[in-house]
């Protein structure tokens, strides 16, 4: 069986959709599946349209030696746009700037701008209901993007929720230290770990911060202006090996984003057997938390979070025990039954 697994991508910017169509490449071949990865473009605002066009256009008919495709597996808009009579799409995010993000980016436009983008979104928001209901199969992400695709389109769906990508995670020790991996821009809210750490009582425990971003220099600017240069690191760009011995020796992970789609930190997290500390409005990074059994979902204030960094620092038992229930949560996560889903009967 041939399988064109497909996801929009632009430039300069890896994605954790790059993640998720590499280890599905990699799970399909592993099933006995040919497998190979398409991008499709994406472009940049105002020439959206010519994106859809161009996806919809491309043949996915045929391969270049002549067979046909079976299947394809569509994740990211705009490669859903993609024709072909076995089509699944497993939805990662549309636009969200034309969804849920909507409000705040209006409000940041001038009003004949405001005017131009709602015509686009409009059709954007047409261009997405016809193409979602004609896939074979429509899976969600997790619940929240399954919600957004009932709020803006009516549309049902299956929650497919991806396991944590091929790593050798381990659980090593827990360490003085909440570690913070994501890219950094606003809404991750690194700064509402930040703001956090300033009000931990517990001088011991430190804050490591991974990642790059738009928010690299006013996270730090932060840091020195709540003077945490002690207790609050930005290690910038992490290899996996970094990364793994980082999850490995924390005390526990701070993922906190705003209305996150989903998110590979938390069973990135809880695959090492460390407990997450999340916010009630944190979307889809929250859904595979119970709130202390593996990890907290709290509001998203400074005050709560220290309080349960406080906690954690003080009771290295409550980190083991909650991280040993989020590596069971992990473990009932794996690419096979994502395979088993996503595949169609020939």
């Amino acid at each position: 069986m041939r399988v064109l697994v497909a996801t929009a991508d632009v430039p300069f910017v890896h994605g954790g959709h790059r993640v998720i169509a590499s280890c599905l490449v990699r799970a399909l071949r592993e099933h006995g599946a040919e497998a190979e990865t398409l991008f499709t473009p994406q472009n940049r605002f105002g020439r959206q349209f010519a994106a859809y066009a161009a996806t919809r256009l491309t043949d996915v008919g045929l391969s270049g030696d002549g067979r046909p495709v079976d299947q394809i597996i569509t994740l990211r808009f705009p490669s859903y746009a993609l024709r072909h009579e076995r089509h699944v799409c497993w939805l990662l995010h549309r636009m969200r700037e034309y969804y849920d993000l909507w409000p705040e980016w209006r409000a940041r436009l001038s009003w004949k701008g405001a005017i131009k983008e709602n015509i686009r979104r409009r059709v954007i928001h047409a261009a997405d209901s016809y193409l979602l209901r004609r896939v074979t199969k429509l899976f969600a992400l997790s619940e929240t993007v399954q919600q957004r695709l009932r709020t803006w389109s009516n549309l049902q769906s299956e929650i497919l929720y991806p396991p944590p990508p091929h790593r050798e995670y381990r659980c090593e020790a827990f360490d003085n230290f909440i570690f913070a991996p994501s890219r950094l821009t606003p809404l991750k809210r690194q700064d509402l770990l930040i703001e956090a750490m300033a009000r931990v009582k517990d001088r011991g425990i430190a804050a490591v911060i991974a990642g790059e971003g738009e928010s690299a220099a006013s996270l730090a600017a932060l840091i020195r202006d709540r003077g945490l240069d002690s207790r609050c690191r930005i290690v910038g760009h992490l290899a996996d090996s970094e990364l793994i011995d980082y999850y490995a020796r924390c005390r526990a992970v701070f993922f906190a984003p705003r209305m996150e789609d989903y998110g590979f930190v938390t069973p990135e997290a809880f695959a090492s057997g460390k407990p997450v500390i999340s916010c009630t409005d944190s979307g889809g990074a929250v859904e595979l938390i119970e709130h202390r059994v593996n990890g907290f979902v709290l509001p998203p204030e400074p005050e709560p979070i220290a309080d349960v960094i406080d906690e954690l620092a003080g009771d290295r038992a409550l980190a083991e025990r909650l991280g040993s229930a989020g590596y069971l949560r992990a473990t009932s996560l794996s690419w096979q039954n994502v395979v088993e889903k996503l595949l169609l009967q020939k």
